[in-house]
C-alpha cells in the first residue's frame, strides 16, 4: 500500500476561522491531498493569539469536501469527558460519510495549556485517565453497553447511538513506549519527535514486536522544508505536511496547499 499525504494545520491566527479552514480544505482535496487534520489547543504561548476550535473546523472540513480524511490530532483526552467525546465523534464520523478519524494522546503541560485551566498537570495521571478515557470512550463509540465507575470517570447504564466506525490514532513520542504499546491496541500511531527517516525502521520493528492488527496505520508529519520523498515507503502509511504554529500567513499557506503532495 503505498503512502497517503496529508496537511497537519494549526488553526491559528490567519488560520483561528473555520471558514478559512473549510476553504483550505476544499483546495487540498482539489489539488490531491489525502488527509486534512487539525490541531487542537486552547493555549500556544505568547506568539499565538487566536486559536479557533477544532470540532467546528472538523466540521467545516467535513462540509467542503467528499473525499479528504479528516480529524483533530491531537486531542488531550484527559481534559475531555469522553462521553461528550463520542457523541462528537460519531456525529463527525456521520457527517463526514466515514471519513473521520480521532487522534488521542495525554496532551501537554508546557505552556501551561492544562494546569492553568485546572486540569490534571502530572504526565503519569493523564497517562492512567487517557486509558480509563478509553475503555468508556470506545465502548461508547461502538455502541455497546457501558457500565463503568472508575478513579476518574463514570459512565451508568449507558448505551450510545448512533455508533458508526471511528478509527482511533494515538499519539506519541518516538522513544517512549508506553504510547506505542497503548497505539498498538488501537488503529494507528502518530509518532512525533523522529530525527530522520531511519527512525522508521526501529519503530516499525517495535510495532512488529507488539503485533497490531491488520491495516494499522503509522503517521509521521514534516516541516514543509522537509523532502517527504525520503520518508516514503519507510513503514509509514501517512506522511503528512505540518502547517503552523507560528508566523502563519494565509497566501503563503494557500501556496502549499495547492502546491500539492
Amino acid at each position: 500500500m503505498s503512502t497517503r499525504r496529508g496537511l497537519f494545520v494549526a488553526p491559528f491566527d490567519a488560520l483561528a476561522d473555520p471558514r478559512v479552514v473549510g476553504d483550505l480544505a476544499a483546495s487540498a482535496e482539489a489539488a490531491g491531498w489525502d488527509g486534512f487534520f487539525v490541531w487542537d489547543h486552547l493555549a500556544y504561548g505568547d506568539r499565538v493569539t487566536a486559536i479557533a476550535d477544532p470540532w467546528t473546523c472538523c466540521a467545516a472540513i467535513a462540509m467542503r469536501t467528499e473525499r479528504l480524511l479528516l480529524g483533530p490530532m491531537v486531542t488531550p483526552l484527559p481534559r475531555r469527558r469522553p462521553q461528550v467525546l463520542a457523541r462528537q465523534a460519531a456525529s463527525l464520523a456521520v457527517l463526514s460519510g466515514g471519513r473521520f478519524v480521532l487522534g488521542l494522546g495525554i496532551g501537554d503541560d508546557w505552556v501551561g495549556e492544562l494546569s492553568g485551566f485546572g486540569d490534571e498537570a502530572d504526565p503519569k495521571v493523564r497517562g492512567r485517565m487517557l486509558d480509563e478515557g478509553l475503555e468508556v470512550l470506545t465502548g461508547l463509540l461502538r455502541g455497546e453497553p457501558v457500565d463503568h465507575v472508575g478513579e476518574h470517570y463514570t459512565a451508568r447504564d449507558a448505551r450510545f447511538r448512533p455508533a458508526p466506525a471511528v478509527p482511533i490514532w494515538l499519539a506519541g513520542r518516538f522513544g517512549n513506549r508506553a504510547p506505542m504499546r497503548r497505539a498498538a491496541t488501537r488503529d494507528g500511531f502518530f509518532v512525533i519527535g523522529l530525527d530522520g527517516p531511519d527512525d522508521l525502521d526501529a519503530l516499525t520493528a517495535d510495532l512488529v514486536a507488539l503485533r497490531p492488527a491488520p491495516g494499522f496505520d503509522v503517521v509521521v508529519d514534516l516541516r514543509p522544508e522537509q523532502d517527504p520523498g525520503e520518508w516514503l515507503d519507510r513503514g509509514a502509511s501517512w506522511v503528512l505536511t505540518r502547517i503552523g504554529p507560528f508566523d502563519l500567513d494565509l497566501d503563503a499557506v494557500r501556496s502549499i496547499v495547492e502546491a500539492g503532495p
